[in-house]
Formats: C-alpha cells, structure tokens, sequence
C-alpha cells in the first residue's frame, strides 16, 4: 500500500540545509534524510493530486519531479543540488483527443511554496497566435479581464518593447511583450505546507488559476 502524504514538514529545512552545503560530501551524509523528507512526500503529493488534477481537466495528468541533481555542463554555477523541489503535471489527453494546451507547476523552495498554470515560453508559431489573440479586442480584453481578477503574478520572459507590427501604446503592450504566459500564487505558510491538507489547497489553487490555460487552449488550438 502507498503511503499516505502527510504534507512537507521538513522538507524546506532540507532545502536550506542544502542550499547552504550544496556538495556531494553533505548530500551523500544525507541521503537517508533527502530520501526520508524530500523524495516519499513528493511521490506520495503526486499520487494524491493527479488523480483529482484529472477530474478538474478530463483526461489524464502526466506528471515529473525533477531531478534534484543539476545540469552544470555549461552553467558557471557549478552547484551540483538544485534547493528547491519542483513538480511539472501535463494533462495528455487520448490519442484522437483534442490536445489540451498549459501545464500547471508545483515550486517548493526554502521560504514559501508557488503554484503556477501556463506556458513558460512559446514556440515560433504560438507566439504568433498568442500575439494576434492579445490584440484582437474580444480576446485580449478577455485575458486581460482574467488575470486581473486573479491577482496573480505572471512570470515569463518578456521583451524590452512591444513587437513590431503593434503600436508601442497599444493598450496590451504589457501582454503583447511576453514570450509565454504563466499566472502563479505562492503559499508562504509553513504550517499550511507541512499539513496533510496542502493537497486541498493545491487543488484549489489549480482550479482558480486553470481559466489561463483555458483561454490558451482556445487560441492557441483554434483552427
């Protein structure tokens, strides 16, 4: 039987500990304690949200934990731990189903949780629709609309000035600037993520922030 979560009540003293001993001596010390707080409770959150995550889209969730250890090939950091805990679901809908567009993204660091829906950046040709869509007056007013009343924070790459064809005042040149599109809110409760209830408040986070990757899927899936 799999254990039940029970929440992340120390996981994030695991991440500082980490981030303050970022070599393979300490990490190799810890392992036990990487495998005890770190691993189990994020196998264990993913068995209990995907299944719900896949009520609130219809399909099935594909869901990864990333890799604790870093790619350091070509980065000047050469830490070899990231110290943070992060999480990608990704509904997959059937063969012959129509595709369903925007991720939704579980970020556990030292100080606070985020939780995000999205795309962090567009291709070539979805950058072209997500353009034309911001522009269009029934569109981009919609999206425009959504995320204020999300009170989320976006968080995306985005351009110094607003992309050529359009006006430098065009009243979306904030949107028109953005290489993707991901709308997040963060939990910087240390009870409520050490709580076997975070499940809950992760679901309900998810199911505010989703309208964003339903609007993607509208336009970015229209024919």
């Amino acid at each position: 039987m799999d254990a039940p979560f029970l929440g992340f009540p120390e996981t994030m003293a695991f991440l500082a500990d980490l981030a303050a001993h970022n070599d393979r001596t300490w990490f190799a010390a810890n392992k036990t304690r990487f495998e005890r707080v770190y691993r189990q409770p994020a196998e264990a959150f993913v068995a209990e949200l995907r299944p719900r995550l896949e009520a609130l889209v219809g399909c099935p969730v594909v869901a990864k934990v990333f890799r604790v250890h870093r790619d350091v090939r070509f980065a000047k950091d050469k830490s070899p731990y990231n110290s943070h805990l992060h999480i990608g679901l990704q509904a997959h809908p059937p063969p012959g189903e129509p595709r369903r567009r925007g991720g939704f993204y579980f970020g556990l660091d030292t100080t606070k949780l985020s939780l995000g829906v999205g795309d962090f950046e567009f291709n070539a040709a979805d950058l072209e629709r997500y353009r034309r869509a911001v522009d269009n007056a029934f569109d981009g007013a919609a999206l425009a609309d959504l995320l204020t009343d999300l009170s989320g924070r976006l968080l995306s790459a985005e351009l110094k000035r607003t992309p050529t064809p359009y006006a430098a005042d065009h009243p979306r040149s904030d949107l028109l600037r953005r290489k993707g599109l991901s709308v997040w809110r963060d939990i910087a409760e240390p009870g409520r993520i050490a709580s076997s209830d975070l499940v809950d408040d992760v679901v309900a986070a998810f199911e505010a922030l989703d309208p964003v990757n339903v609007w993607l899927n509208e336009v970015l899936e229209a024919p």
